[in-house]
């Protein structure tokens, strides 16, 4: 009987590690597969809506796009012909009133790379209409190894608790977040403008690139402003009355504090509002600054520079 016992536990024994071994076998065997951009949902993005707009709010009468509709920016309002500091014409996109203060985006680099890692698109974990969310994304560099396979890792959330490093940097990408099927084709220094993709929590988004001017965070990690000078049809219903215009033409008077070719250009532009009455006068930044001005800051607009 003691024998059998024995013979018993040594049995039992066996086939435990027989089970142990096996299991380690198959998860060691398991082989991480990315998502595919391409097939997975698309998030719907509305920059109308009452949480995401300021200047442009849907209304049953002003025609602006429905919620999830591709936006067309090289069409007014969105864009805006205007002057430069020496009054030479330039043209800037208007992507509406944005904070100062970015949010994050992760791009995936692997150790020792200078490079961000092919085919791992970018990831960002808020979008227009959530708390937080800017057009402007400060960069944090995810280092993983070398055999990371890409968009294995597709949201905020996982990114923080894979234990990977993350190293925060002081570079600001102007970056807005679009409906997919939206353009904005013209690029300051020529080309065309498309989209981008990324991820968000584990979806597919789909965002514009400018990248007019190399931007970097201030001290407090904000992003520095610039001056624009403008004039409303209507000083005191502002905005909703539109830009003044040259009769016949889409040219306004608003004038740009700063060119990308300057280091103090920023695509954010603080809005300083004009009487105007002295539109016909305003040619240049000297013009503008001379100005009666109604309004130093009346708003922070996302205005890239085009031309």
């Amino acid at each position: 009987m003691k024998t059998t016992k024995t013979s018993i536990k040594i049995l039992a024994a066996s086939i435990a590690l027989l089970a142990f071994v096996s299991c380690k076998k198959d998860k060691s065997t398991v082989v991480a597969v990315g998502k595919n951009i391409s097939t997975v949902a698309k998030v719907p993005i509305d920059r109308f809506s009452g949480l995401s707009g300021h200047l442009f709010v849907r209304s049953s009468t002003n025609g602006l796009p429905v919620a999830n509709a591709a936006i067309n920016y090289d069409v007014v309002p969105f864009i805006t012909k205007g002057f430069s500091p020496t009054g030479v014409v330039t043209q800037y996109y208007n992507f509406d009133v944005q904070s100062s203060t970015p949010d994050d985006i992760y791009v995936f680099f692997t150790t020792g790379s200078t490079t961000p890692l092919a085919g791992q698109y970018n990831v960002i974990p808020t979008i227009p209409g959530d708390v937080g969310y800017s057009d402007f994304w400060k960069v944090n560099k995810v280092t993983v190894p070398v055999g990371f396979v890409p968009n294995t890792l597709t949201n905020e959330a996982d990114i923080l608790s894979s234990g990977y490093v993350i190293t925060k940097t002081t570079t600001i990408v102007n970056c807005p977040v679009v409906p997919y099927g939206s353009t904005a084709s013209k690029k300051y220094g020529g080309g065309s403008n498309g989209l981008t993709l990324g991820w968000y929590k584990n979806q597919a988004v789909a965002y514009f690139e400018f990248s007019e001017k190399t931007l970097t965070a201030s001290t407090d990690g904000t992003l520095a402003t610039s001056p624009i000078y403008v004039c409303f049809n209507d000083n005191a219903a502002g905005p909703s009355s539109g830009f003044k215009v040259e009769a016949g033409t889409t040219q306004t008077h608003n004038v740009l504090g700063t060119t990308p070719s300057s280091s103090a250009y920023s695509p954010l532009w603080q809005v300083k509002v004009v009487d105007n009455a002295g539109f016909s006068s305003i040619k240049d930044l000297p013009t503008a600054m001379n100005s009666k001005i109604l309004n130093p800051n009346a708003a922070l607009v996302n205005c890239p520079t085009v031309q």
